[in-house]
């Protein structure tokens, strides 16, 4: 199994560097346009597999075209938030449209059956860009798989509950407009309102949504980005894949609605293996349908933005 990671930055680089030790690859390549950063980390992951005793190989090259005979095609390059300043992911369209845009290009030609995961900000929006110019026919984003999890671990705390124990999916966008799927939600077997009642526990959802929406912003301020929060759902994305596991993950695909002229990529859980789908989202109440409609919809007119300021 060959996986390309392009993009070597603060996600990028947690990204591979899970994926690897997961030993979902044979043959990891990363690339960056940064003279130096993808040779020096390839040189880093050599030594971890010194330690782990991992025969994988490890290639890095600075030019996109340089990837070639990949399986996946993980793509993380991009222009991230800023510490510190507010602004949304939609703020980043334009100029990493264009960046995904070369990707898709240049790594399509050689790479004709790789399968790619999409995961620079706006990613739902990206999703869209790199399907348009690749033309390939498995192209996913990650979503809202890490919302999914922010969700489980705030649950959990907030039932003081085991996070183990925690099942539950957000759908929409990877974004302002990602809708928390209350239907999907169970805690040890139980649905959730249900599992509270039970334990005597009080079940604050605008709370739970509050730190779902807002936690990555804390991160940042803080950090300077998010890590390995990423990695670690980006690396569950790419299990899935690689093992054809089947495994319900949060993950855009292209779903066609009512009033918008094509698909747009939109998150819902969906089994996810070699192939995509089916989707959960036939399965949800009303209210949940619409909500990532409406989600749908801000990701199409991101789109539609980059795409008219693009060419």
């Amino acid at each position: 199994m060959h996986i390309a990671q392009i993009g070597t930055g603060r996600v990028g680089r947690p990204t591979a560097y899970t994926i690897m030790c997961a030993e979902l690859a044979d043959t990891l390549t990363v690339c960056d346009t940064k003279p130096g950063l993808a040779a020096a980390f390839a040189e880093e992951l050599k030594h971890v597999t010194a330690s782990l005793g991992l025969d994988v190989e490890i290639n890095a090259c600075e030019k996109d075209e340089e990837v070639a005979g990949a399986d996946i095609i993980l793509i993380s390059a991009g222009e991230p938030r800023i510490p510190g300043v507010k602004m949304s992911r939609r703020d980043l369209a334009v100029q990493n449209a264009k960046i995904v845009r070369h990707i898709a290009e240049a790594t399509s030609p050689n790479n004709p059956d790789a399968k790619y995961v999409v995961i620079t900000n706006p990613v739902d929006a990206m999703a869209m860009v790199c399907k348009k110019y690749s033309k390939a026919q498995f192209v996913i984003s990650t979503g809202t798989n890490l919302e999914s999890l922010r969700f489980r671990s705030k649950l959990a705390a907030t039932l003081e509950a085991p996070v183990s124990k925690v099942q539950g999916w957000v759908g929409g966008e990877h974004g302002d407009a990602a809708v928390i799927l209350w239907s999907t939600t169970k805690v040890d077997g139980l649905p959730v309102e249900q599992y509270a009642k039970s334990r005597n526990k009080i079940l604050r959802k605008d709370e739970v949504e509050s730190y779902m929406k807002t936690i990555s912003k804390f991160v940042i301020d803080n950090i300077g980005g998010t890590e390995y929060g990423p990695a670690a759902s980006f690396r569950d994305i790419v299990r899935a894949i690689v093992k054809n596991t089947r495994e319900i993950v949060s993950v855009a695909t292209p779903m066609k609605f009512e009033g918008i002229p094509e698909p747009v990529f939109v998150g819902t859980p969906v089994k996810l293996g070699h192939s995509i789908g089916p989707s959960l989202y036939d399965t949800l109440p009303s209210e949940e349908k619409k909500g990532i409609e409406e989600a749908a919809k801000a990701i199409y007119q991101t789109y539609q933005t980059a795409i008219e300021n693009m060419e």
